[in-house]
C-alpha cells in the first residue's frame, strides 16, 4: 500500500485537497501533529472534500507516536534539500508498503527526520528561482509517479460511474 505523510501541515485547504487525492488514489493518509487547525467536519466540508466516508486516514499528536504506530518504517522524503529526482526512486512493487512524507508550507520536513532518512531523500525538480510548489500539488505530482510505476494497480482507468462509452451514449 502506498502512504502519504503529512508532517505538521499548517492550511486545511491544502489538507483537505490532500485528502481528496489520497481518497482517489487509494493511498492511506497519515497525518503527524500538531496542526494550527481542527480536523473536523466542519473543516473539511470547507475544502470540499465529500469522500472522507472512503478516506484511510490517521491522525498522530507526533512523529514519535507515528514511529511507534509503524516501527520506524523506512520513510521517502520529499524535499528541496536532495539532489536526487523522485522519478528516480522505485516504487514498483505493490507488495510492498511505501511511506512518502511530505513536509509543512512553511518550513518542510523537520531537518533532523531528514537526517534519519538521507538515503531515501528526493525533490521535485523546478527552476532555480523557485523555493517550492504548494504541497498538495507536490503530493498530487509525486503520488502519480508513484502509481505509474505500479501500473494504476487497483485503480479505474476508465469511466466508471458513468459507463466506459458514456460519450458515445451522450453524442447519440
Amino acid at each position: 500500500m502506498n502512504h502519504i505523510i503529512l508532517f505538521h501541515p499548517e492550511i486545511p485547504q491544502n489538507t483537505g485537497n490532500i485528502m481528496r487525492t489520497a481518497m482517489a488514489t487509494n493511498c492511506h493518509l497519515h497525518i503527524i501533529g500538531p496542526t494550527p487547525f481542527v480536523i473536523n467536519d466542519q473543516t473539511l466540508k470547507r475544502t470540499g472534500l465529500d469522500y472522507i466516508d472512503h478516506l484511510k486516514w490517521t491522525y498522530y499528536e507526533s512523529y514519535e507516536a507515528f514511529n511507534q504506530a509503524y516501527h520506524h518504517p523506512l520513510i521517502y522524503c520529499i524535499t528541496r534539500y536532495s539532489n536526487q529526482v523522485f522519478s528516480e526512486a522505485s516504487f514498483s512493487d505493490i507488495a510492498k508498503d511505501y511511506f512518502i512524507m511530505f513536509g509543512a508550507e512553511s518550513s518542510g520536513i523537520d531537518p533532523f527526520i531528514l537526517k534519519d532518512h538521507q538515503q531515501r531523500l528526493f525533490r521535485i525538480p523546478m527552476v532555480p528561482l523557485a523555493r517550492s510548489l504548494n504541497v498538495s500539488n507536490a503530493v498530487a505530482i509525486v503520488m502519480y509517479e508513484v502509481l505509474r510505476q505500479q501500473k494504476y494497480h487497483q485503480l479505474s482507468t476508465f469511466e466508471a460511474i458513468k459507463g466506459k462509452d458514456f460519450i458515445d451514449k451522450k453524442i447519440l
